[in-house]
């Protein structure tokens, strides 16, 4: 089928100057950025489960319009309410077809599809002059995060990935500590998240996936498979248990990564390791994530700043060490619920030690706050702390913002590409059970073939190359 959509992405293959065609309220010609008084027309690319919070939470601020809606299930229970609440709302089930038939109607994107499928949504959004918001983690694979920087510099979009605390209290905090010199000289950071996940109490010698059950009526099966390659329909697969899978999902460290370590990543410079090591793998296979996960990040010197290691633990009973003087532990305030409900409390909830020459600070997930541990350095500190600011806007609102050009927006693919292609490395580690020796500059793995390989991933399934050639 011949579309207009294809004859754009063909016509943008020109150069890297191409011009990018936007709708005619945009000012100054910058693709993505509306008129300061105007409110900024969305569309919503998943709109059930998680996509259906994050619609919420946009349509909250006041400042947007719900013109457009897609999800590959229009008639399932998990997006019946967002589809009853929106009614003007243009429905669409193949995102294709809403940029075909509808894309002068709308300013910018939000993408809140399973991880796998964000890559072809966003860059196809970012080629046709739309601002993005795409949830966290930005990819599945390595490559596809690089892709997406390098169209963020040559459309000149509006961008934003979705890990919320980089609007909230945590980021603004631990960014006035680093600047004020209060944290420093970190070497080494545990991250840890130890409640039970999807595939927890799964047979770990599965070596096919399970068997093919029959479509619901509602599903466009093959446009929810998108690039991905050919699976026969299972329930697991689908509603959040694509999380499950290497194919599909980035498991417990895609998933709460970028809410745990992502100020840490950000102000102390870290960018990408030089190795991955996977000091416990506990029920590795070769379909889905280990029942429990031990990851070792090694980052280099940084300007002035010592060599760093991230520790990752995942598993219900696979917790590190905690320092003397711990206290309790939080869990952050509003986490958004799972599909399968609230997130439960637990012992040790998900959070960071960070580790520093003089302090130690803990700390939660998302937008919780860091205190130091008791200590006499700490008392000193403690007496003479910098004003931390507030937020001046929610991370929906920085993106809207952002889009009508009265903020930039805190978590840019600049920032969060990186960040993303991190968890990529490691769960890369994860599936193949190795180290993994990487070279930050040519951002290749030297000791495995195979491993350098999947940064790339298989190639899409056929009919979906063009995303790729953006």
């Amino acid at each position: 089928m011949q579309t207009n959509r294809r004859k754009f992405i063909r016509s943008t293959m020109l150069g890297i100057g191409a011009v990018a065609i936007v709708p005619s309220h945009v000012v100054f010609g910058k693709p993505g950025r509306v008129m300061p008084n105007d409110k900024v027309n969305l569309a919503f690319c998943g709109i059930g489960n998680r996509g259906g919070q994050i619609l919420k939470q946009f349509m909250n601020t006041g400042m947007v319009n719900n013109v457009a809606m897609c999800d590959t299930d229009m008639g399932a229970a998990h997006t019946l309410a967002s589809i009853e609440a929106n009614p003007k709302a243009t429905q669409f089930q193949d995102f294709r077809v809403m940029f075909d038939k509808a894309a002068k109607s709308f300013d910018a994107v939000v993408v809140g599809t399973p991880d796998f499928s964000h890559f072809p949504i966003t860059i196809l959004a970012m080629s046709m002059g739309k601002g993005v918001y795409t949830e966290k983690p930005l990819t599945r694979t390595f490559q596809e995060s690089e892709l997406l920087m390098k169209a963020a510099k040559k459309y000149g979009v509006v961008t934003q990935m979705g890990n919320q605390g980089h609007s909230e209290a945590n980021y603004f905090q631990f960014k006035t500590w680093v600047e004020n010199g209060i944290i420093k000289d970190v070497t080494k950071v545990v991250a840890h998240m130890n409640s039970a996940r999807r595939w927890h109490g799964w047979d770990t010698g599965m070596t096919k996936f399970p068997k093919a059950e029959p479509i619901p009526e509602t599903l466009d099966w093959d446009t929810w498979l998108g690039t991905a390659q050919h699976h026969d329909y299972n329930h697991d697969f689908v509603n959040g248990q694509w999380r499950c899978w290497y194919d599909f999902g980035m498991g417990a460290l895609g998933d709460w990564g970028a809410h745990i370590i992502d100020t840490v990543h950000e102000f102390l410079d870290l960018g990408l390791p030089y190795e991955v090591d996977p000091v416990k793998i506990e029920g590795h296979n070769p379909l889905f994530y280990p029942m429990a996960t031990t990851l070792d990040f090694k980052f280099p010197k940084r300007k002035g700043m010592p060599p760093l290691t991230i520790s990752w633990y995942d598993g219900v009973n696979n917790q590190p060490e905690l320092p003397e003087n711990y206290g309790k532990s939080e869990l952050a305030a509003g986490i958004p619920a799972a599909s399968t409900g609230q997130i439960e409390k637990r012992n040790l909830n998900p959070g960071k030690i960070i580790y520093s020459k003089d302090l130690i600070f803990k700390g939660g997930s998302h937008g919780s706050t860091l205190s130091m541990l008791p200590s006499k350095k700490a008392e000193k500190v403690m007496q003479n702390l910098p004003e931390v600011p507030k937020s001046p806007s929610s991370h929906f609102e920085n993106f809207v913002l952002a889009c009508k050009g009265e903020e930039k927006t805190r978590s840019p693919f600049e920032v969060s590409g990186p960040l993303s292609q991190v968890f990529v490395l490691g769960t890369l580690a994860q599936r193949l059970n190795t180290t993994l020796k990487f070279d930050r500059e040519s951002k290749q793995i030297s000791n495995s073939s195979l491993a350098n390989d999947l940064l790339q991933g298989p190639p899409p399934r056929k009919g979906w190359e063009e995303f790729y050639r953006l």
